[in-house]
């Protein structure tokens, strides 16, 4: 019997780092066996900045993970996020090696290739090169041209590029805890593949992950990633609001926050207990929050209302800017989808919806068996994202980005990917 493979994913956030480890069983069943999460610290909006404190954090998750998955990993796929990300759309066109036969996989290669070759000044690196649609012979609207008959090979690919700094930082900090980056992967769009379903990719759709510090927003349209942008805001910047405008230290202040956006139905009165009066809903219980500060009484409508819910809309208005910007506004019918940890904030999905005049929906990660209680929750979008990109790749999914990055990786992995790419050309 086949031993099942082993895919981690690490997500290297401003306000968590999460590690994940899950196995692949012949049924290509995605089991869960390894979950940990730790407060992230050396890491400001995404990028590393003090790499003592991150490979610290970094390997505290991974160590949590490793314990209850009863095992040690070697490799992991690791998200990054950040104002330092940026995309491009790009076109490119190949005569096909093969005019009498058939369209194969190095004609693929070739023509992604040549999408690649723009103009990158020398701080800035090619994270990912998504195909978007193919063209043969101007035949458009093609999502897999292998095995066809043309002469001319045409791509629009969408093209996510990093810095190149943030980047190396990164792959340092996860190699110093001896684990082989296998690839660095946008964290919008690993959260993408965890919380959308296809036919919302097919009719266009924009999933807005809001995290501790930044705002990954990534629009499908025709099934393929047409536009992806950060925006420097998270759920952070609601926890100091609330600090600021109530004097009290952040630490409480994200106390008051998760208390308000808490799930109702995981609030349980004693068998017998009745609730509590109208008039005593609305302030909340400073002692019972473990809140330090001399506060006497918090008002939630005021919180809510005149902190929580400004910051929330200027968020989404940036949101509503870029979605603007891209060009793409009339073709995503579906809406949103709305994940990371600030989407549990009070009033993420009625200001969302107001402010955007979208459809939306909180996302949630499907498609595991094992300890899927675990990450059942939008905070954990994007490291269950992570797992579900590993699993393609190694099921003979070809990422055509794969050499971008043999400069930073060790010579495991380099070696890895260049086996990788020889085999690809053989028949």
């Amino acid at each position: 019997m086949a031993k099942d493979k082993i895919v981690c994913g690490i997500d290297v956030g401003s306000s968590k780092i999460a590690t994940v480890i899950a196995t692949i069983g012949e049924d290509d069943r995605i089991n869960l066996i390894g979950v940990a999460a730790s407060n992230s610290r050396g890491v400001k909006k995404g990028q590393v900045v003090d790499i003592e404190e991150a490979v610290t954090a970094i390997n505290e998750s991974i160590e949590g993970a490793e314990r209850m998955a009863g095992c040690s990993i070697s490799g992991a796929f690791v998200s990054m996020g950040g104002p330092q990300i940026e995309s491009v759309n790009s076109h490119a066109v190949v005569a096909v090696a093969q005019p009498e036969g058939e369209i194969r996989e190095g004609d693929i290669l070739r023509v992604n290739d040549a999408a690649k070759a723009i103009a990158l000044p020398s701080s800035r690196e090619i994270l990912h090169v998504i195909p978007r649609t193919f063209t043969v012979d101007g035949q458009e609207g093609i999502r897999d041209p292998i095995g066809m008959t043309g002469v001319r090979l045409e791509t629009d690919t969408h093209i996510v590029t990093g810095a190149t700094t943030s980047m190396r930082n990164l792959i340092k900090c996860v190699n110093s805890v001896q684990i082989d980056v296998q690839e660095l992967v946008f964290s919008g769009m690993s959260s993408a593949m965890a919380v959308l379903t296809e036919t919302e990719k097919e009719l266009g759709v924009v999933v807005v992950d809001i995290g501790g510090e930044t705002t990954d927003i990534v629009i499908f349209v025709d099934g393929a990633i047409a536009y992806s942008s950060v925006i420097p805001l998270g759920a952070r910047h609601v926890t100091s609001d609330i600090a600021v405008g109530m004097r009290i230290s952040l630490e409480s202040a994200e106390k008051i926050k998760q208390w308000l956006s808490r799930p109702l139905k995981a609030v349980t009165l004693p068998e017998g207990e009745k609730e509590p009066k109208r008039k005593d809903e609305d302030i909340l219980d400073v002692k019972a929050l473990g809140i330090n500060e001399d506060v006497q009484k918090i008002s939630r409508k005021t919180v809510t209302d005149s902190i929580i819910r400004p910051r929330l809309q200027e968020i989404f208005k940036f949101v509503g800017k870029e979605i603007k910007k891209s060009g793409f506004g009339a073709q995503i019918p579906s809406g949103l989808v709305l994940c990371g940890g600030g989407s549990m904030t009070i009033g993420a999905l009625e200001q969302a919806k107001y402010i955007l005049g979208f459809p939306a929906r909180i996302g949630h990660a499907d498609g595991f068996i094992g300890l899927t209680d675990e990450i059942d929750s939008p905070v954990f979008s994007n490291v269950a994202g992570l797992i579900l990109y590993g699993t393609r790749q190694g099921s003979g999914d070809k990422e055509l980005s794969l050499p971008s990055l043999t400069k930073g990786l060790p010579i495991k992995a380099v070696t890895q990917k260049i086996s990788d790419l020889i085999k690809s050309f053989l028949p």
